[in-house]
């Protein structure tokens, strides 16, 4: 009787895990840097597609890293989705990630744009070209990154602060290019540069430039193209008045970062994981991304917003991002020695 008894309450136990492995196979738990409104449409089309729920957490990159650490191997997170490769390979090597092994991902992804590893990959490109306010700068006058540090640029440039990881890696970019030594001696004079302290975010840098207190910014083109269609009108009228110039295009090229994604360490769903990444580098998925992000697609035959056309073609940074996360702490040593605060 006992035994017939432990028969029947495993069968139950093993029905009931089946049920739960069974559902929790059809959902998905993302973690997520990018706000609601710049993910959320493209989960929505996934699920439609898949029949996989999307659960979305949102918060702030780092907390979210922070986040997942904490948790550890309770983590109820299966994908992270983050901005900028140094937040990804803070991830990695935080142990925060796995290695996932996708046909379909590395045939899309060109090399240089995911890790090495198979532990994250692109999802977007975003480019950091120099912003000038053309009635105080003539295009003819710009070339290079490099030659903002020139004393003629003294007082006119607009960038965040030291702490913004865009400018850590436009940085990192410029040690594996050419060196710490001349990249320290860049940064030296660049610094000299600023217009003022940094503070604010990009679109904080385009306005202060148009209001006169610079005459360049370095931002992320997204940032323009999003003043250029907000509701906001007094914020079209800004971005109107700038003008985007693609540096180092008989040379390296102009810096180029990613949005990106990878599998959580313990993802309690990691086979839905591998196919919303999968997912979110369709050309549907990646035509979204050009005209509702303005954010350039990590694959070819994807049309642009009209944003984006607007501000030309360009040569991009033919770089490995996995080196620009590597050598992020040899980045922000660099930039505070030189005094970039």
């Amino acid at each position: 009787m006992f035994k017939r008894r432990l028969r029947v309450i495993t069968a139950v136990a093993l029905a009931i895990s089946s049920i739960s492995i069974s559902a929790m196979a059809d959902e998905v738990n993302v973690y997520s840097a990018r706000k609601e409104a710049l993910i959320k449409p493209i989960l929505d089309q996934f699920s439609e597609q898949s029949g996989i729920k999307v659960n979305l957490i949102t918060g702030k990159a780092d907390a979210l890293i922070s986040r997942m650490k904490t948790e550890g191997k309770f983590s109820p997170a299966d994908v992270l989705v983050t901005t900028d490769v140094g937040r990804l390979h803070r991830a990695k090597s935080q142990g925060l990630l796995q290695p996932i092994s996708s046909d379909v991902l590395e045939a899309s992804i060109s090399a240089n744009l995911r890790d090495g590893n198979g532990e994250w990959f692109a999802l977007t490109k975003r480019a950091r070209p120099i912003m000038y306010v053309p009635e105080r700068v003539n295009a003819s006058e710009l070339s290079s990154v490099d030659e903002l540090a020139d004393e003629k640029w003294k007082g006119r440039v607009c960038i965040r602060s030291s702490s913004n990881i865009y400018n850590q890696s436009m940085v990192a970019s410029l040690i594996e290019q050419q060196g710490s030594r001349k990249t320290q001696a860049w940064l030296n004079n660049f610094v000299k540069s600023f217009a003022r302290p940094p503070k604010g975010g990009d679109r904080d840098q385009i306005k202060a430039a148009v209001a006169g207190v610079c005459d360049i910014a370095i931002a992320n083109s997204y940032y323009l193209a999003g003043m250029l269609v907000s509701n906001d009108e007094s914020e079209r009228e800004v971005a109107k008045k700038v003008k985007v110039f693609w540096p180092s295009q008989d040379g390296r090229g102009a810096h180029v970062n990613i949005s990106g994604a990878g599998v959580a360490k313990h993802a309690p769903n990691a086979d839905a994981a591998k196919k919303l990444i999968e997912f979110m580098v369709t050309k549907q998925a990646q035509e979204w991304y050009a005209k509702h992000n303005q954010e350039y697609p990590v694959i070819d035959g994807v049309d642009w917003s009209p944003e984006l056309l607007g501000f030309g073609e360009f040569k991009g940074e033919n770089v490995r991002l996995q080196r620009l996360g590597e050598l992020n702490a040899d980045a922000v040593k660099l930039m505070d020695k030189a005094g970039w605060r």
